[in-house]
């Protein structure tokens, strides 16, 4: 275990019995899903996650998504957000599957029959040229198939993560990935090793769209202000790395086709080294401009993100101690090339009424 590891020592009992015996019962499991033709479990999965996302006793969780979407895009009505959400737990459970199953499929010899590519001239020129190049995507699609694929084209890639709890079933991860090309870093004390990988000419993939805490750099998302990780942008400056932000999203198959999974490699956008030096916030463009790139993957196909993850939770600095929106906040909105002046006046008024919430109900975060 990695000195910067918090998950708890195993006890001799949780280590030589229970933990092995729960991987052997996940092992059997998934020989069950290999020995079924892979759109039944499919099936079997969409439908346990409908009833999961359903079930009274996950009214709240959905709930909140719901409240998220309508956040995101107002001009659904409640109905239809209702029903992304539910699509977005069956899209999970169909991920669990997807993830066991992808070292049968995804092959050398086989890959391009469960992938389809669109133009990565984006993305393939700075992996040949060996350049330091960090890869990011979002909760959206199925986010470890796009570094997979990249390194079943022959690419190494490094792609944060954080170690499953149950030991034997995280070295199976490991050891199944590895072989393809794909090596796991530890999230754990990464940002100790990712500095290292890019000042090597590595290429690092990271999905860059969880919540980023208190200390957070705070962009636009979906027209509302969200705390997001300054360290890509850090290492991207200090590194010249060019950045890359794609998904993989599935594909609806043809019932004739042979193929039942099919996914699609996006490349969103690509951000290099002299798009950000000539701007008066690099750090602030790069971590705005990688966001912006994310929510276009998300509007792409709003049912295969993750809307129970609560991508709003930490609030800025001035929202919680209720103080008018900062001057040098708006000016730095204003000095991004996309941004309109009717949606940096929109980001304005949502941080207002957020604030004004936030002291109605004495919270400092929301869920």
């Amino acid at each position: 275990m990695s000195r910067f590891d918090p998950r708890p020592q195993l006890s001799p009992m949780q280590s030589m019995v229970i933990q092995p015996a729960m991987y052997t019962a996940l092992r059997s499991l998934l020989i069950g899903a290999h020995a079924l033709p892979l759109p039944t479990v499919l099936r079997g999965a969409k439908a346990i996650g409908h009833a999961f996302g359903d079930s009274k006793m996950n009214r709240k969780r959905v709930g909140l998504a719901i409240d998220r979407l309508e956040i995101a895009m107002p001009e659904l009505d409640r109905d239809r957000r209702k029903d992304l959400v539910l699509q977005s737990y069956e899209h999970l459970a169909m991920l669990a599957v997807e993830l066991a199953v992808m070292p049968r499929y995804l092959t050398e010899d086989a890959w391009t029959d469960y992938v389809e590519l669109s133009s990565l001239e984006n993305v393939i020129r700075p992996l040949i040229d060996d350049e330091p190049t960090l890869l990011l995507t979002g909760h959206c699609g199925n986010w470890e198939t796009l570094g997979y694929t990249m390194a079943l084209l022959g690419f190494r890639m490094h792609v944060l993560y954080r170690p499953l709890d149950l030991r034997p079933a995280d070295a199976w991860l490991r050891q199944t990935r590895s072989r393809r090309g794909l090596e796991l870093v530890d999230k754990f004390g990464a940002m100790n090793k990712l500095p290292e990988l890019l000042a090597a000419g590595e290429s690092v993939g990271v999905v860059a769209d969880q919540n980023a805490g208190d200390r957070g750099l705070q962009v636009p998302f979906f027209g509302r202000l969200a705390s997001s990780y300054k360290s890509i942008g850090l290492m991207a400056i200090k590194n010249r790395a060019k950045i890359v932000v794609g998904s993989a999203r599935r594909l609806e198959t043809n019932p004739n086709e042979s193929v039942k999974l099919k996914y699609r490699i996006e490349i969103h956008d690509r951000i290099d080294p002299e798009d950000w030096e000539s701007q008066p916030d690099p750090l602030f463009y790069i971590t705005a401009r990688y966001r912006r790139a994310i929510e276009q993957s998300v509007r792409n196909a709003p049912e295969q993100y993750l809307w129970m993850h609560r991508i709003w939770k930490s609030r800025p600095r001035h929202e919680r101690l209720n103080k008018p929106f900062p001057k040098n906040l708006r000016e730095k909105l204003e000095s991004l090339p996309w941004m309109t002046t009717e949606e940096v006046e929109g980001i304005v008024d949502r941080s207002d009424r957020d604030r004004a919430y936030m002291l109605e109900h004495n919270i400092t975060h929301f869920k």
